[in-house]
């Protein structure tokens, strides 16, 4: 079994993840009712949907991981599970994204702010919010001279 099927194995038992085809057409996703989390692209590459708060609180420790790879203007960060630790960090860092895709849900255009979802119906509620491109077909081009890590 590969480092990302192990991984997926472990994910599809939480009860808030359900699994599918990834979004971006390639691999498989493991999505809450909001948004996809978890793309797996690879045996051994995994991109993992953050929201920019997220990744701006822990983005000194992510840029410090050898098993991490975070594109700019991107709220997707891509793991490289090589060892059973690289496993036990993508692990945190998913119940870590749940956490920050439990946010309130988006208001609909023209909602007065405030307005309690309860007074809301069901047909008036906000679908899930595409999930934006993941880093799979995402290049970053680095200066010759720039300095690396």
């Amino acid at each position: 079994m590969t480092p990302a099927q192990r991984a997926l194995a472990q994910l599809e038992a939480w009860p808030d993840l359900t699994e599918g085809p990834a979004a971006c057409g390639t691999g498989r996703a493991l999505r809450t009712p909001r948004a996809e989390i978890v793309h797996f692209h690879t045996d051994h590459e995994v991109d993992l949907h953050l929201t920019g708060g997220a990744i701006r609180r822990i983005a000194a420790d992510l840029r410090a991981s050898t098993a991490i790879r975070l594109l700019p203007g991107s709220r997707w960060v891509t793991v490289r599970l090589d060892c059973e630790a690289d496993q036990h960090l993508l692990m945190s860092l998913v119940s870590m994204a749940l956490k920050a895709h439990q946010g309130p849900p988006a208001q609909p255009l023209g909602a007065v702010p405030g307005q309690a979802t309860a007074e809301r119906s069901a047909q008036d509620r906000p679908a899930p919010l595409p999930t934006p491109e993941c880093n799979l077909r995402r290049v970053m081009l680095v200066p010759r001279d720039a300095p690396l890590g």
